[in-house]
């Protein structure tokens, strides 16, 4: 089973559209066809992205809504102690947070939007890239 550290920008896309690749990624953790690791402070950032009135404005959903949501993914992830800080790694501090979870849980693959973000620091501690459109064709294909 693939593990999955799931970058902030594909969770918040997963909540905007239903017909996209990062809701079908957020899918296939429901039906526990993949794991999802997080940390606190990340699982957090989710948390906060998807508060955010324009969030909640394009989403459609109620901060009700979210919770719910959110609990029932908190239900099925795996959590992520962070044991070791290699920071600074990335120009964005809130990025640091999720590399720091797709090494710490020894992820198969960092799933993100923002592939440049996270290259070289990814390349250096042999952290998979990969775009949620590959991780369901990686997913679903026997």
């Amino acid at each position: 089973m693939l593990r999955l550290t799931i970058d902030t920008n594909v969770m918040a896309s997963a909540f905007r559209s239903r017909s996209g690749a990062s809701f079908g990624v957020i899918g296939l953790v429901r039906r526990k066809m993949v794991r999802m690791l997080a940390t606190p402070p990340l699982f957090l950032e989710y948390e906060a992205v998807l508060k955010r009135p324009e969030q909640l404005a394009v989403s459609g959903l109620s901060l009700t809504d979210i919770d719910t949501a959110l609990d029932a993914l908190a239900a099925l992830i795996e959590p992520v102690e962070a044991h070791l800080s290699w920071r600074p790694q990335l120009d964005d501090p809130d990025d640091e947070m999720v590399l720091e979870t797709a090494i710490n849980g020894r992820a198969d693959a960092l799933v993100t939007y923002n592939d440049a973000h996270f290259r070289i620091a990814a390349a250096r501690f042999g952290v998979r890239l990969a775009r949620p459109a590959e991780i369901l064709r990686e997913a679903i294909t026997p």
